[in-house]
């Protein structure tokens, strides 16, 4: 859906910080599956942790996303998300080798337009629900960074520049006022 517009890349990045200033400029935004999977797995005693059981983790960011677009449609206007349905499927693939990127990435469209947080050292901090270390992330950058593109999305990689400007940036992208 072309006013679906995916933040991805880097964890640690800034694409949390950049979608609550989008939110705060008007959009619609939706938050990254994979805090709420955390969250919600530590409050119970459930497993489908990144750290516990991977897979199953990335399973449920697939439906949560697919759950997450459903419930976009019926907003109006330009809808940003924290990571999503891509991200998801190129980490089952990453994991458990299961073809799911290519069927899932062409039936459930974003904007051809992606933004990707580059790595940023010097912002990185790791919490309670992110648990890798920085080199981790980098790793699943470097990855994002060749399979949007694989999927014929046009990849902006975001510059390390304050959360105000970045927000210009990805306005001026997508021609929004």
């Amino acid at each position: 859906m072309d006013r679906f517009v995916i933040l991805s890349g880097c964890s640690g990045g800034g694409k949390s910080t950049l979608l609550e200033a989008l939110k705060r400029r008007g959009h619609s935004t939706v938050e990254e599956p994979g805090r709420r999977i955390v969250i919600e797995e530590l409050e119970g005693d459930g497993s489908a942790l990144p750290w516990v059981d991977a897979p199953a983790f990335a399973r449920r960011a697939i439906a949560m996303s697919l759950a997450d677009r459903e419930k976009a449609k019926a907003t109006s206007g330009t809808v940003f998300f924290d990571r999503g349905l891509i991200d998801a499927a190129s980490a089952i693939e990453h994991l458990t080798g299961e073809q799911v990127l290519a069927s899932l990435g062409q039936s459930h469209r974003y904007n051809s337009h992606v933004f990707l947080t580059p790595p940023w050292p010097e912002i990185y901090v790791g919490d309670h629900e992110r648990r890798h270390d920085f080199s981790a992330a980098v790793a699943e950058y470097e990855r994002l960074r060749t399979t949007y593109p694989a999927l014929g999305y046009e990849v902006h990689i975001l510059p390390k520049i304050g959360v105000g400007e970045r927000v210009d940036f990805v306005h001026s992208v997508l021609d929004l006022t």
